[in-house]
């Protein structure tokens, strides 16, 4: 493997699932001990803020946006892949078939880079919806207090839920945020 060129670029790597916090560990000493800090710049574990509610209480949580993967940045070489590669749990690069059939590690586009860092970096969590069409739900906050519907429509990227509550015999839609409903 030679270099490919002298420009750092983010790789992904596949590790054992629930493994990531301990490779990310383990890269990092390796990259010490290895004397690989001019090759091997970053290890991250790709993460989130969400809002779940469970048992009626409101938790902030850090969620893995790649379950099983870790972002390395580093400039590709026979010795950094070699240090990546060797580090116990780590399954192997994201990679694909070149003309001679061997397989290469694939560096990410510079734009899913910066996508993936805006939602690490986003101080807004997000709130996670857990809502069905057709699931019944209870009304936990607002002026329909107690009230019961069905999920009519789920809004993800709003962190919306429409719910179809009777009023006097008909059903009516009600548009409230995930965290005004409660699954039943």
């Amino acid at each position: 493997m030679t270099a490919e060129k002298d420009t750092k670029r983010w790789y992904v790597i596949h590790t054992y699932s629930g493994y990531e916090e301990r490779v990310k560990r383990n890269l990092e000493q390796r990259i010490r001990s290895m004397d690989a800090q001019d090759r091997i710049f970053q290890v991250l574990v790709p993460t989130e803020k969400e809002i779940e509610v469970r048992e009626g209480q409101k938790r902030t949580v850090e969620r893995k946006i790649f379950p099983g993967y870790l972002m390395v940045e580093m400039l590709m070489d026979d010795k950094s892949w070699n240090v990546v590669r060797n580090t116990p749990a780590v399954t192997g690069f994201v990679s694909a078939q070149d003309r001679e059939g061997k397989l290469v590690p694939v560096a990410l586009e510079e734009e899913k880079v910066q996508q993936v860092m805006r939602q690490i970096e986003s101080e807004v969590p997000r709130v996670k919806a857990g809502f069905s069409k057709g699931q019944s739900v209870r009304i936990v906050d607002g002026p329909f207090l107690d009230f019961v519907g069905i999920v009519d429509e789920v809004s993800p990227e709003k962190g919306k839920v429409k719910v179809l509550v009777s009023f006097f015999g008909r059903e009516t839609p009600v548009e409230l945020d995930f965290l005004q409903a409660e699954r039943l």
